[in-house]
């Protein structure tokens, strides 16, 4: 390549790096509406709060931290050797023209041993994996809302994207044993999504219900959102969002084959999502009676996670079946998970977690290079990894200031009891 190819490539890469990581961090918006639209009425100032809490804690702990121990320096596979240099700017990036040029010549002599030359600034790197490390953790909001203090979930969140969520990530993206393994995960259904849910899933489980979700009879108590029209609203945000996603996961745009690429993502994307969202509404009118917008929102959510981990490979209608199964999957995983009384007020263990394994698992059907062996590996150490350092985190917080907060608290409402303000003042009634 000559070198004006090579820059504009550069720029052109970078360019779209940063262009979908923004698209990625405007699915924090998407998160907060749509936790804000399906907690109660009295609850929303804190779940919004939390919400750009956590976002603000991932970026500045992801850069402290994080971001070393996912993409080390080096490491044995399993344990990283931390790079501490980002936050610091001490390394200059190495993605200059010389260096890009060199890695270019070098894949040429040698096309099997050779590393892919990198088209974009490392910054922008770090700007798009950055906005993940917060979507995994926006995932677990939603499961704790309406009873955890506020405080003990920003601990958490400060030990989970400064170290649970980069240790798994090192082990798939920054070519730790998992990638060794053959394990794969293009955008994260299991790194980012099954990470987020089975930490929401420890911390669920020594919380509790919320007041009167469960009966003594075992009845199961239905606790409607406050506001359809904006929890309807995230949903699109995060479809949207979600091309950055998965489309930015490509991490290359600036020849024929890459934009093709980029363009299949784009579709399959799109296709999984609507199928999510079709099937899940069938299968919520063949078990309810009634067409649940709730359900048809999770099995919009259900389609996207469960295509992640594989958007290129698959045809526009596998794409589109794929996701389908994942929107009829969450119907069912929302009402087995009340009928283990695991009260997820949003749904999001099931759209996250079950359609977050279903997504790894479907890999292998379109994806020759796949192995269902290296997937279910993956899945499991994702899942047991996660839950059990997310389960002493939650319990060494518990025991430390306490996770939920008082009777009276819950019944008034946290808006009140942890921010002192409520986000519809002239409407809100405890109950």
């Amino acid at each position: 390549m000559e070198e004006p190819t090579i820059q504009l490539a550069y720029a052109l890469d970078t360019f779209y790096f940063l262009v979908s990581g923004a698209l990625v961090m405007w699915m924090a918006a998407g998160f907060a509406m749509l936790e804000a639209g399906l907690v109660r009425a009295k609850n929303t100032a804190e779940i919004l709060t939390k919400n750009v809490a956590l976002f603000a804690i991932s970026c500045i702990m992801y850069m402290l931290i994080g971001y070393g121990i996912m993409y080390p320096a080096g490491g044995n596979g399993v344990i990283p050797s931390i790079n501490w240099s980002f936050m610091f700017m001490n390394a200059t990036d190495d993605n200059t023209l010389k260096a890009i040029t060199e890695a270019i010549a070098a894949k040429a002599a040698n096309p099997e041993e050779a590393p892919d030359p990198s088209y974009y600034s490392g910054l922008s790197d770090f700007f798009f994996q950055v906005v993940f490390v917060a979507t995994a953790m926006s995932i677990v909001s939603g499961a704790v809302a309406e009873r955890m203090k506020l405080w003990a979930f920003l601990a958490f969140a400060v030990i989970m994207t400064g170290f649970i969520y980069p240790m798994q990530g090192y082990w798939k993206w920054g070519g730790g044993w998992l990638d060794g393994i053959g394990f794969n995960d293009f955008a994260g259904s299991g790194i980012v999504h099954l990470c987020g849910a089975s930490a929401a899933l420890a911390g669920v489980i020594l919380l509790g219900a919320r007041k009167g979700k469960y009966g003594k009879d075992g009845s199961i108590n239905a606790i409607p959102g406050s506001n359809l029209p904006l929890a309807t609203l995230g949903t699109f945000i995060l479809w949207l969002g979600w091309f950055g996603f998965n489309g930015g996961s490509e991490l290359k745009i600036s020849d024929i084959g890459e934009a093709n690429a980029v363009a299949a993502v784009f579709v399959n994307t799109n296709m999984a999502a609507a199928g999510g969202l079709v099937l899940a509404l069938i299968t919520a009118r063949i078990m309810f009676g009634k067409a649940d917008l709730t359900m048809a929102l999770n099995g919009a959510l259900a389609g996207l996670v469960a295509i992640t981990a594989e958007p290129l490979t698959p045809s526009p209608i596998a794409a589109t079946l794929i996701g389908g199964l994942g929107g009829v999957i969450v119907v069912f995983a929302i009402v087995t998970m009340d009928k283990l009384r695991i009260d997820d007020p949003v749904g999001a263990i099931s759209v996250h977690g079950v359609v977050g394994m279903w997504g790894l698992i479907a890999v292998p059907l379109t994806n020759g290079d796949a192995s269902f062996v290296a997937q279910f590996i993956g899945l499991f150490t994702i899942l047991a990894w996660v839950f059990a350092a997310s389960l002493l985190t939650w319990f060494l917080i518990k025991l430390a200031m306490g996770l939920r907060v008082s009777e009276e608290e819950e019944y008034e409402g946290v808006d009140i009891g942890e921010c002192g303000l409520e986000a519809y003042p002239e409407f809100v009634k405890a109950g």
